[in-house]
């Protein structure tokens, strides 16, 4: 009854965080355990009673003001500096800049609606496709879950219970490694597009990108050299960011007007509301998945298909595809973490952080696929351009990040040797 409930709710297009609670209400209902019910606001306050949970918030503040204040505008000139001399320099652009933001906002969502607005005019003004530069554009969001800090790596290291600064460390040379196929494939489909020549920019753009990129590229170092060095934890970092972010664009660019903050404010506390929400929920929805001895059943069906670690992960790469097809990432991975960590743990002896870097990436490439793929009505709504057209320039960069979960899977030291594990 419990799970006809969730799907039938779950089709019904009913908010995912609705849908969680409602579930774990009426399964509470139908097990005669009403005594849970006076429990039932403790648990949703406990899910969310985390330190770390803190950095989500705080990252979503640094970009909005990284946005509102002209410091994406010049992280992208210090890339165009760096990448755009080659031919398809732009494309090249767009790719850097999105590694950069990468690092800042740790949303994929948030990260193509901002790239979206500030690239994807640029390049088709310089005689690029639109669908295409959308596609490089959106692909440049994937970089998100991986590159630090990631909201999905927040997430999981609360519920997986290991160090978020761990987490992000993990998702270094994973993200590098992305990166670099995209690198790979916009070359390979520029030699045969013939993309329009870059231009290096002349001495006295460059030291201007150079005088202005500058202090903005110490928002990223500022958040990923504290957590390497030890100097501050992913949420300080966050606060320390959302800091630098505001003094950049207030003091130092000018762009950022006070009379823009409160809806800055409001922006930021709606999307956090809506994922905390969304986490408390799923709190509560842990009860049935103990209950219900999901994890037990899902480990008995996989263990009958394989006992090999890779393979497992290949089967979680092919599962989860589908799943985030149809369902949010993060919901997608409050849902299955429950489940397949321990399994994945204790099964198969495979590192809580490859599970999560393998889990993360693979969810959110669901952001960019049919039926639902928010990302693709993301950077159409933000380009004018049909969703269908993106999805298909789209294919070989999902072709590339394929290839790099298909890596990440068989090779465990891409993520734990940074670690030292």
């Amino acid at each position: 009854m419990t799970i006809a409930v969730f799907v039938l709710l779950l089709l019904g297009a009913v908010p995912i965080a609705l849908v969680l609670g409602l579930t774990a209400m009426v399964y509470i209902q139908a097990s005669g355990n009403t005594v849970l019910f006076e429990s039932y606001p403790q648990q949703l306050f406990a899910a969310i009673e985390s330190y770390g949970l803190l950095a989500i918030p705080l990252f979503m503040l640094a970009g909005e003001l990284m946005n509102e204040g002209g410091v994406t505008r010049r992280l992208i000139d210090l890339a165009r500096l760096l990448v755009g001399g080659f031919r398809g320099g732009l494309a090249y652009i767009n790719l850097v800049a999105n590694m950069m933001m990468a690092a800042i906002v740790g949303s994929a969502a948030s990260q193509i609606a901002i790239m979206s607005r500030a690239m994807v005019p640029a390049m088709e003004a310089e005689g690029y496709d639109r669908p295409y530069s959308a596609a490089i554009t959106a692909a440049g969001g994937l970089l998100s879950p991986i590159i630090p800090p990631s909201m999905l790596f927040v997430l999981f290291g609360v519920m997986a219970q290991v160090p978020i600064a761990e987490m992000f460390i993990a998702g270094i040379l994973p993200g590098l490694l992305l990166g670099l196929a995209f690198f790979l494939t916009i070359a390979v489909v520029g030699f045969t597009q013939q993309y329009p020549k870059g231009r290096w920019p002349s001495r006295a753009e460059a030291r201007r990108a150079l005088v202005m990129g500058v202090p903005a590229l110490a928002i990223p170092l500022i958040i990923i050299g504290g957590i390497l060095l030890g100097l501050a934890t992913p949420t300080e970092s966050a606060a320390l960011a959302s800091l630098a972010a505001l003094l950049l664009g207030r003091f130092l660019y000018g762009e950022l007007r006070l009379a823009s903050l409160p809806a800055v404010l409001q922006r930021t506390a709606v999307n956090a509301g809506l994922v905390i929400m969304l986490i408390a929920a799923a709190g509560v929805f842990g009860w049935v998945i103990v209950y219900e001895e999901l994890p037990q059943l899902a480990a008995a069906w996989i263990a009958a298909l394989t006992t090999d670690p890779f393979l497992f992960l290949l089967l979680l790469v092919g599962v989860l595809l589908l799943v985030g097809m149809i369902i949010d990432g993060i919901a997608a991975l409050i849902l299955v973490v429950p489940i397949l960590l321990p399994i994945a743990e204790q099964q198969f002896g495979v590192s809580p952080y490859q599970f999560g870097v393998v889990v993360c990436l693979t969810l959110v490439l669901g952001l960019l696929t049919p039926p639902v793929g928010a990302g693709l009505y993301i950077a159409s709504s933000m380009t004018g351009t049909p969703p269908l057209r993106i999805f298909r320039a789209l294919l070989p960069f999902l072709l590339a990040s394929l290839a790099t979960l298909v890596l990440l899977a068989w090779q465990p030291w891409l993520t734990n040797a940074l670690i030292g594990r």
